[in-house]
């Protein structure tokens, strides 16, 4: 059965931070399609969008499957 993002028995790790909303949407939509859910966290500051991270969660137990293929992903361009 497929799991949830929101299911509270996930353990969350971050696998990617960036400045850049595309960039962590990309990676989301990337591992989203291998079937790895994922959660994006914005914690720019909404005044001064240089300040702060976009972080990109998926749980634990798919850390590095999601690893993989953003390494894949990468020397695939």
């Amino acid at each position: 059965m497929p799991r949830h993002p929101e299911d509270k028995d996930f353990e969350w790790e971050v696998i990617f931070s960036t400045t850049l909303l595309y960039k962590a949407e990309i990676i989301k939509g990337l591992l989203e399609d291998e079937g790895i859910p994922c959660v994006i966290v914005n914690k720019q500051d909404s005044s001064y969008l240089a300040f702060g991270e976009i972080e990109l969660f998926v749980p634990r137990e798919d850390v590095l499957k999601a690893k993989q293929i953003m390494e894949r992903a990468v020397t695939d361009e």
